[in-house]
């Protein structure tokens, strides 16, 4: 029995110094076989720092400039709309028709009472002017003078206050008649034609202004301070771009003018608006945008061609070149782009090489040949030739 066991263990040891001596073997085969391939042609350049406009992204909200709601300002039945759901209005268009004759006879009333007291303080007038002249000759006292005054001055603030009521009952008539206070688009009516409406039912129905419209956005503290710095002060006016959901651009340029006075403590960002004309009412309350923030000085910052910068799933990279020559997987921040070229925030320099053509063969610490371009357009060419007359 120890007999069988020894020589299973002898054959185990043997088995695995086998593996040992073959994998060792391979790997140096595998290794002898790399030195011998030619590295690949690559073509470095050089880092290099660019005056450009800094962009700022930002996701963005639409917001009316007056989001007005439509309130009764009397009591009564509503009996008429002069409009459709979605329809845009003019500022002073009648919306809804109060019924009015209560306050057209309330109106009538008021007027016929200030004619009542204009007549009765012609009188006074005349029955004044009569006093005057026989009191002077003495054919009347004194107090009945004063008498007769009193009367004609009481009836002028009768008078008065009867133009005040008169004004007063217009003001209800006017009000049967609900108009528009703004250009804009109308909502959903919520109070239909033939109910009984008060000041205090509600709205009836809401305007959204569309030209000119607002779009806030949030900008992060350090972005905010990054482009107050570059143009030398926080409330400058700034271009704005439009983007929808689906990516397309809005055809006109937006101006950001307004920010706000603090700096969000949940978020740590700040509020900033921008104006846009919307003469098509392409712009809709409510719709989420994205905008782009353009700096109004141009700043300089270090830039990378885009070909040369690739992505995986812990972000931006590109190949650098090390003191031994050898490509160095390094990752980096960018912060827009300007034309051809990523602006880079983090992880690249002035006088960095990174490589630019020739990626796809770039194995991370593995010699390279560095050509260029003019030579790599050689080598190009030949390949092509050698590709056609192998056909």
């Amino acid at each position: 029995m120890k007999k069988k066991i020894l020589l299973i263990i002898i054959i185990a040891l043997i088995a695995i110094g086998f593996r040992f001596v073959t994998s060792s073997i391979g790997g140096m085969m595998k290794q002898k076989a790399r030195l011998n391939v030619a590295p690949p042609n690559v073509v470095v350049q050089q880092i290099e720092e660019n005056n450009v406009i800094r962009t700022f992204d930002a996701p963005g909200r639409v917001v009316s400039k007056y989001q007005v709601s439509i309130m009764a300002r009397i009591s009564g039945y509503l009996q008429k709309s002069f409009f459709k759901e979605g329809d845009y209005v003019k500022a002073g268009e009648t919306l809804f028709l109060i019924e009015p004759a209560e306050y057209q006879n309330a109106s009538n009333v008021a007027g016929a009472n200030i004619q009542n007291i204009k007549a009765q303080l012609a009188y006074a007038n005349k029955q004044l002017a009569r006093a005057e002249e026989l009191v002077r000759q003495d054919y009347i006292a004194k107090a009945k003078y004063d008498e007769i005054l009193a009367n004609r001055d009481a009836l002028k603030a009768q008078l008065s206050a009867a133009q005040s009521n008169y004004k007063d009952t217009n003001r209800n008539l006017s009000y049967t008649r609900v108009k528009a206070p703004v250009d804009g688009r109308i909502g959903i009516i919520d109070v239909t034609v033939g109910n009984y409406v008060t000041p205090s039912s509600g709205s009836l129905t809401t305007i959204n202004s569309t030209n000119p419209i607002y779009v806030t956005f949030p900008l992060s503290s350090e972005d905010y301070a990054a482009i107050s710095s570059i143009d030398k002060k926080a409330d400058a006016r700034r271009k704005v771009e439009l983007f929808f959901q689906n990516g397309d651009k809005y055809e006109l340029n937006g101006v950001q003018d307004f920010l706000d006075n603090k700096v969000d403590q949940t978020t740590g960002t700040v509020t900033l608006r921008a104006t846009f004309q919307n003469p098509n009412n392409k712009l809709l309350h409510g719709e989420f945008v994205n905008v782009r923030l353009f700096a109004n000085n141009p700043v300089k910052v270090p830039v990378v061609p885009i070909v040369a910068v690739q992505e995986n799933q812990e972000g931006k990279y590109v190949y650098t070149i090390d003191n031994k020559g050898l490509p160095k997987l390094t990752y980096i921040k960018t912060q827009g782009q300007s034309g051809d070229n990523w602006i880079v925030k983090d992880g690249l320099k002035y006088g960095d090489k990174v490589i630019v053509e020739g990626i796809l063969k770039v194995t991370p610490g593995s010699p390279v040949k560095i050509v260029s371009k003019e030579q790599m357009e050689v080598i190009k060419a030949k390949k092509q030739t050698s590709k056609k007359s192998n056909k």
